[in-house]
């Protein structure tokens, strides 16, 4: 049953070549959203990952943007909360703020400073993996916070980037890999 998910959830990312520059072929995973059935068994394959693995996790954690399409319905199937990692600018309140290299320049990511609790248990959710750089930006800004962090969850991981490499003592669980 889950390699049928599986497949239903593959053949629904779209590649397109030359995007945002040339020489770089992006996975879009807007086919997938569109999709009830390829959502929903998107959502399962993660849910059903996170209960084998985990038997406690206090959140789930988005990465702005499209960590917040994944994240809050998986956090509600848990029965859990869900924390908005943002682009600078975008939270009120305090924050804890990093500045970290993209593939394409720098950019910066927030997190409110009274998001989680010393020792909570966190999984970060995003759609991708490439570098690794927001990840890793996530992941210590986390750490500031003294969250535990379980896991890096990410439904594309582009290997040939080596992103995983960034994130070093952080599993790091990948639904589909692409060279």
């Amino acid at each position: 049953m889950s390699e049928e998910r599986l497949r239903r959830v593959r053949e629904r990312v779209r590649p397109f070549a030359d995007f945002p520059v040339p020489g770089v072929l992006f996975r879009d995973i807007s086919p997938l959203l569109k999709d009830p059935a390829a959502f929903r068994a998107l959502l399962d394959l993660l849910e059903a990952h996170l209960r084998a693995s985990f038997p406690h996790i206090d959140f789930i954690a988005g990465l702005d943007s499209r960590g917040f399409l994944i994240g809050p319905p998986l956090a509600q199937r848990l029965g859990i909360g869900f924390v908005l990692i943002r682009k600078k600018g975008k939270l009120p309140g305090p924050t804890e703020s990093i500045s970290y290299a993209l593939e394409y320049g720098k950019a910066e990511l927030e997190i409110q400073s009274d998001a989680v609790e010393p020792g909570q248990k966190v999984v970060i959710v995003d759609d991708l993996l490439a570098t690794g750089g927001t990840m890793r930006a996530a992941c210590e800004l986390l750490g500031r916070l003294k969250a535990e962090i379980l896991e890096c969850l990410v439904v594309i991981e582009l290997r040939s980037l080596k992103g995983a490499e960034k994130l070093p003592s952080v599993p790091l669980h990948s639904l589909l890999q692409y060279d």
